[in-house]
């Protein structure tokens, strides 16, 4: 398969390049730091000549420092993808694999004794600020047990980049029903592994730890450090997207979690960092930013019986690998 991917120069894309020369496909290149603007429709109209399929990984990623960052994600992920699928459209080419998130699901999946299957809100300054960290049940108020996510739940994003990444979907969607194309969303979890961005407030919480073990500094755990993610390594989220691109096409767009199914708490993380990197250990500091969700886990088996992706670097390889001496 002839496959266009954007944003092959960055963390992840780099490495679904890779996977994908392994498995034998033919790769054109398309990144930013090589000239290639994904809204700039001349370049990609060049690039799309021959193009069977288009692996779009090209964003503006993580919360960012303030609201001045709102127009760059709005023209990076939006216009950008916008630009993208105009230009497919005119090229012919009807098959997309979609980089996005689980930031799209905002909390994640949450169950209350009395009145079940529950939706929160976003937490107030005030509580997070006193230090109430576990969201309540919006009809009661009572303590909350986190569930997993499954790819049917409501689309609720708190932040910047989650609303440009639900506006992805939603354009990939009606590009979809419009060409009658096929897309596969992939809902990427806490990707981590070589490669991450390091020292930048759009880096992942785990290159944010290593950069501090680095320094000879403690990791800095937000909150409480019980917040519950879950860590996928980049490899797997590149074999997700070479299995994407090779799954029978079929029209519109579908959604699937790209994630482990095991999940740690952002303090684990932190402390097998630390313990795998030698120290120091981490310190859980209670401070909190505004936009980030408590928990969020994914189901991961829509992923496996539809795209026959199962992640197989566990917690414990993958960290150890990543507090390693970079070469």
């Amino acid at each position: 398969m002839r496959v266009l991917v954007t944003g092959s120069a960055g963390f992840i894309g780099s490495h679904v390049v890779e996977a994908l020369r392994g498995r034998g496909h033919h790769v054109s290149e398309f990144d930013l730091r090589s000239g290639g603007d994904v809204r700039d429709e001349a370049a990609l109209a060049r690039c799309l000549t021959g193009v069977d399929a288009v692996c779009h990984q090209a964003a503006k990623v993580g919360l960012g420092v303030d609201v001045s960052d709102l127009p760059e994600y709005a023209s990076s992920n939006v216009l950008g993808t916008a630009v993208l699928l105009a230009a497919m459209a005119r090229a012919g080419v009807g098959r997309l694999v979609l980089a996005s998130s689980m930031v799209v699901y905002g909390e994640g999946a949450y169950d209350c004794r009395e009145h079940g299957r529950v939706r929160p809100g976003p937490r107030s300054e005030a509580d997070l600020a006193a230090g109430r960290f576990e969201p309540r049940c919006p009809a009661c108020a009572a303590p909350l047990a986190p569930g997993t996510v499954g790819e049917d739940a409501a689309m609720d994003p708190r932040n910047a980049y989650a609303d440009t990444k639900l506006g992805q979907e939603h354009l990939a969607a009606s590009w979809a029903r419009a060409v009658g194309g096929s897309v596969v969303a992939l809902r990427y979890h806490n990707v981590y592994g070589p490669r991450m961005p390091r020292d930048t407030p759009y880096a992942g919480v785990a290159a944010i730890f290593r950069s501090s073990l680095e320094r000879g500094e403690a990791p800095r755990v937000f909150e409480d450090g019980g917040q519950r993610r879950d860590f996928v390594h980049v490899r797997d989220v590149a074999r997700a997207n070479v299995l994407a691109l090779e799954s029978e096409a079929a029209d519109g767009l579908r959604p699937y979690n790209v994630a482990s199914g095991e999940p740690h708490t952002i303090e684990e993380m932190a402390v097998a960092l630390a313990k795998a990197y030698g120290g120091p250990d981490p310190v859980v500091t209670g401070g909190y930013r505004l936009g980030d969700v408590r928990h969020i886990v994914a189901a991961p088996d829509r992923a496996a019986a539809g795209l026959g992706f199962r992640a197989a670097i566990s917690f414990e390889e993958g960290m150890r690998e990543f507090a390693a001496p970079r070469p």
